[in-house]
């Protein structure tokens, strides 16, 4: 036996004990997933939570080891009873949360969900409790009625929509100047 490789790499049962157990001391992150969705007339969708004190933008928390475009879709189905294809959404922005209050860090995505047309703007409906209204708004009330650093969030992800991009994000800035 060479002592200079380590024991996991020619032993399948212990290379998985090696995973499990960084599995179970790394940290997990919280993950949410939002969609930027638009009407003919360029206003922005938002949603009025009855958990929070201001209007966001549609979408939520992933469930453990769900993608995060699994979850905005799911979400999407669950709260507002719209139902769109993968294939429709596009990334365009992924903001990494510092820890704040009582939270640990997060990875925010917001997906292009694109322009709804008016069938199915007139089939959107409040299909659960966690939401008391959604209404599509211009920019500037989008700006009014969301917390600066999520219009920050979605301010980027429309600014890069427009060229078919995606933006990095710290905590609603952009990391390091860079940009896909």
């Amino acid at each position: 036996m060479n002592p200079d490789i380590p024991l996991y790499e020619r032993d399948p049962q212990a290379w998985q004990e090696h995973l499990a157990e960084g599995n179970a001391k790394q940290p997990r992150k919280r993950v949410g997933a939002d969609a930027l969705i638009r009407d003919e007339r360029g206003r922005l969708l938002l949603v009025d939570p009855k958990y929070k004190p201001d209007w966001d933008i549609p979408g939520g928390m992933a469930e453990a080891n769900e993608p995060p475009l699994d979850a905005v879709l799911r979400e999407l189905r669950e709260e507002l009873g719209l139902t769109l294809a993968a294939d429709r959404m596009t990334l365009r922005c992924l903001d990494w949360v510092s820890p704040h209050g009582v939270w640990d860090d997060s990875l925010m995505f917001i997906f292009d969900a694109g322009i709804l047309t008016e069938d199915q703007i007139d089939d959107l409906r409040l299909a659960d409790q966690e939401l008391s209204a959604f209404e599509f708004v211009t920019p500037e009330q989008a700006q009014e009625r969301l917390r600066p650093y999520v219009w920050s969030r979605l301010s980027a992800a429309m600014e890069v929509s427009d060229d078919g991009g995606v933006v990095y994000l710290h905590d609603g800035v952009p990391a390091y100047g860079i940009q896909y």
